[in-house]
């Protein structure tokens, strides 16, 4: 009776290990994949890659910033891609991914290498990006601001 207990003990305990790992591969999983969609948002600016950028946003998706409120991907395209053409490219300070949530700071560089620094907030939803929070930081605050920065 004792060897049955003990080998169905080990087998549960076994059970439970491979379930907990199993759960945090998973988890990983998601996080190195939100990682890459965040890299790959930069990627897209840096590349003047309209297709890439479209290709890892949601059905839904919105941006927020001190001059937008919730613009859809249309207004997105209008109104905050032409940044691209005078970004250079972007250095990732901090990123900090929590399940479908992601908090990014970065240095920018445009191509006059004038920098900004701004942080984002990104939500996540089956593996797309579903909405960005832009906070503007010191600088030039985005790429088109013809405000001087040193």
């Amino acid at each position: 009776m004792i060897d049955k207990i003990k080998k169905n003990g080990i087998g549960c305990l076994l059970a439970i290990i491979l379930l907990l790992l199993g759960s945090c591969c998973s988890n990983n999983g998601n996080k190195l994949a939100n990682q890459k969609l965040i890299k790959d948002y930069y990627a897209s600016y840096e590349k003047k890659d309209w297709n890439m950028l479209a290709s890892i946003l949601a059905d839904g998706f919105t941006f927020t910033s001190p001059m937008d409120d919730h613009i859809d991907m249309k207004s997105y395209k209008e109104r905050c891609w032409p940044n691209s053409a005078n970004t250079k490219k972007f250095d990732i300070e901090k990123m900090v991914v929590d399940g479908d949530d992601a908090f990014v700071t970065y240095t920018g560089w445009n191509n006059e290498g004038k920098s900004f620094r701004n942080t984002e907030v990104f939500k996540f939803k089956d593996g797309k990006i579903l909405a960005n929070s832009c906070f503007f930081g010191p600088g030039i605050s985005f790429p088109n601001n013809t405000d001087a920065a040193k």
